[in-house]
């Protein structure tokens, strides 16, 4: 964990500043390095549809420590487990996906932070160069940066309830997965499907908590609009979605 970073990745999250993250899916090194360019403030390493294990992550965390960019991890799924050895591992901060209520919100964040805060195990490893800044990384008290996926129907209907838990630093919108939950996947103009989204900003703002949108298609007018919209955490295309629009456009007329 990058102390530094991590703080002026939060303090942007507190003051509804704008963050972009690079998405991976591919668990490779090199290519992670061509993602740090300077308009990324963070990556984000996709472990629940990105082919990652576990021991793939500290060299991937290296290249983004030596760029000085934050890291984040999107969870495969709301296990505890997981949760503590990607934190182990270094990363600034996590993405739980399909977040429905703020009960299972409450439990993931608690084993996530360190004690009195949380019950998250403490012990050497590599966020702590595995014991030589033991001592340093304890009394830092720095708690990683906690993001909230919401995509299903059931967690619009306990939205309130989700924004209003301790600790939480921002969400973000799964439009797939949320509009699936509705019966229409993929509809996103359909008018309920819009009347959620509206909700959600609507939601965020008057709790105050920061919320952003996956955009997938790497197009910069999109991009604008959706910070424009309020956006303030938007993780922007994926590194398989770009490799194939370049394939595609290497043999464009």
């Amino acid at each position: 964990m990058n102390t530094k970073i991590l703080k002026i990745i939060r303090s942007k999250f507190k003051k509804k500043k704008t963050v972009i993250s690079s998405w991976s899916q591919i668990s490779n090194p090199n290519l992670v390095e061509i993602l740090c360019d300077k308009n990324f403030d963070c990556l984000t390493f996709d472990f629940e549809h990105g082919l990652f294990n576990i021991s793939d992550l500290p060299n991937l965390l290296r290249v983004a420590e030596i760029n000085k960019k934050a890291s984040l991890v999107r969870l495969p799924n709301k296990n505890i487990e997981i949760c503590r050895q990607v934190l182990d591992a270094g990363v600034d901060g996590i993405i739980i996906p399909n977040i429905k209520n703020e009960v299972e919100l409450k439990k993931i964040i608690k084993i996530n932070l360190l004690p009195p805060k949380g019950k998250r195990g403490v012990g050497f490893s590599r966020s702590n160069k595995f014991g030589k800044e033991f001592k340093k990384y304890i009394n830092s008290k720095a708690q990683p940066l906690i993001i909230a996926m919401i995509e299903d129907i059931e967690a619009i209907k306990n939205l309130r309830k989700i924004l209003q838990v301790e600790n939480l630093d921002g969400i973000l919108i799964g439009p797939y997965d949320l509009s699936a939950s509705m019966g229409i996947p993929g509809k996103f103009e359909n008018r309920e499907f819009k009347k959620n989204i509206n909700l959600i900003k609507s939601e965020c703002k008057n709790y105050k908590i920061s919320y952003g949108l996956h955009l997938i298609d790497p197009n910069y007018s999109k991009l604008k609009k959706l910070i424009k919209e309020g956006y303030n955490f938007v993780p922007y295309s994926t590194d398989t979605f770009i490799i194939n629009n370049a394939v595609k456009n290497l043999f464009r007329k």
